[in-house]
């Protein structure tokens, strides 16, 4: 029989745990296909998680595993030290608040049996529930994504999917210290199936994310996965420049054709300066973007510090 490892990264979701685990012990009773390993990847938690994952660890040392780290590293450094232990044939990623449809897992374990694609995603068909702002901010995120860079991410794709060992093995080739999963796992190519579902609400508790952590979380995304801001900033450079060329040549014109001509508009001049200047802060930002990512790179600092795991 094979086994599925499942990677549960935690950042103070003490009301969700024993939900997650009862619910999933429940699913797999009914299945006799596959043999199921969770790791939990303690993120930091400064709740009860982490006492949580050590009762639950003792209670069912044999399919329950966790790693606690030093400190909150993120999500994005959960889900590759839940790569780098998990050990079954199959690979899943699934959010510990049940959003993330757990009854789908079957299905997405007979298509990799198939043998036609290499992983199973999974897609939000809808935002029902979700913040408008968020809503429109995340779907503005994906059509801009999709347009600057080569590497396409479906709209609503999840981290939830099953993967097969090799593409396991592909993803953790793929070292750098700024990750985007989302990125990644479609940056590594193979052959991938999305299964559409409906927004489901959490089983417990409050999510840890607001708008300017999805913002931020946006924004390392496109700088991850393209260069096309620091075109833009070129582009936007030369436009400026070419525009600046042309209006000193008008005014010198004017000077020599109405040579007692006075310049008049104050406001207008100041509006220009002003738009320049920030045009030109932008595209230095844009720079910084890129230089504090490479500043991160070249330090070689480990994505994540382990305090226990069992």
């Amino acid at each position: 029989m094979k086994k599925i490892s499942i990677i549960v990264p935690c950042f103070n979701e003490e009301e969700t745990i024993q939900i997650y685990y009862d619910t999933m012990t429940k699913l797999m009773s009914t299945i006799d296909k596959f043999k199921i390993e969770y790791w939990f990847i303690d993120d930091g938690s400064k709740d009860h998680t982490y006492p949580i994952l050590r009762e639950l660890q003792n209670e069912h040392p044999e399919d329950v595993h966790f790693v606690s780290f030093s400190r909150n590293f993120g999500k994005e450094a959960a889900i590759y030290a839940g790569l780098k232990e998990a050990t079954g044939d199959y690979v899943a990623v699934m959010d510990v608040d049940l959003q993330d449809p757990p009854e789908t897992l079957p299905e997405m374990f007979d298509i990799l049996e198939e043998h036609e694609y290499d992983c199973v995603g999974t897609a939000r068909m809808d935002r029902k529930g979700e913040n408008v702002i968020i809503s429109v901010c995340s779907n503005a995120f994906y059509g801009l994504i999709n347009k600057m860079s080569q590497t396409k991410i479906i709209p609503g794709a999840r981290d939830y999917r099953l993967m097969t060992r090799q593409m396991v093995n592909a993803v953790l080739s793929m070292t750098e210290y700024n990750r985007f999963s989302k990125g990644i796992f479609s940056w590594v190519g193979f052959n991938t199936k999305y299964i559409p579902y409906n927004n489901r609400e959490r089983s417990a508790g409050s999510t840890s994310w607001n708008f300017w952590k999805l913002t931020k979380y946006a924004i390392s995304g496109i700088i991850d996965f393209t260069e096309r801001p620091l075109s833009l900033a070129t582009w936007l450079g030369s436009i400026f420049s070419l525009i600046s060329i042309v209006a000193m040549i008008a005014i010198v014109v004017r000077k020599l054709i109405y040579p007692m001509s006075s310049v008049d508009g104050w406001s207008s001049i100041v509006s220009i300066i002003l738009l320049v200047g920030g045009i030109q802060l932008i595209c230095i930002g844009i720079l910084g973007e890129y230089i504090g990512k490479i500043f991160l790179e070249v330090k070689k600092r480990p994505i994540y510090i382990v305090k226990e795991k069992k």
